[in-house]
């Protein structure tokens, strides 16, 4: 399963701003890619009720992952890894801020 960790860069976490510019970027990939911490079951990034709900604050560590099965086939395996990569950047950017 393609996966990259990330660490929160916004001052408020995941909330309002970040996490709507954070989902509309997961959407714009097209991927089911999943946001978990801690160990927990991941959410659907896609959600912006769920990722706001899940208490991504600042400095924390967040694991974003596509399971393969759900990858839809006109995705190649670098498409996906670019897209994770991008979305980590975000997250670890002023952007998100």
């Amino acid at each position: 399963m393609p996966v990259r960790n990330a660490i929160v860069q916004a001052a408020i976490g995941l909330h309002a701003r970040p996490a709507a510019l954070f989902v509309r970027a997961v959407h714009d990939t097209g991927l089911p890619v999943t946001i978990s911490k801690d160990g927990r079951p991941g959410v659907d990034a896609r959600s912006l009720l769920e990722v706001m709900t899940e208490d991504f604050h600042f400095g924390c560590m967040v694991e974003l992952a596509v399971s393969p099965d759900a990858v839809p086939d006109r995705y190649s395996p670098d498409d996906v890894e670019k897209a994770l990569d991008g979305l980590r950047a975000l997250l670890e950017s002023a952007r998100s801020r």
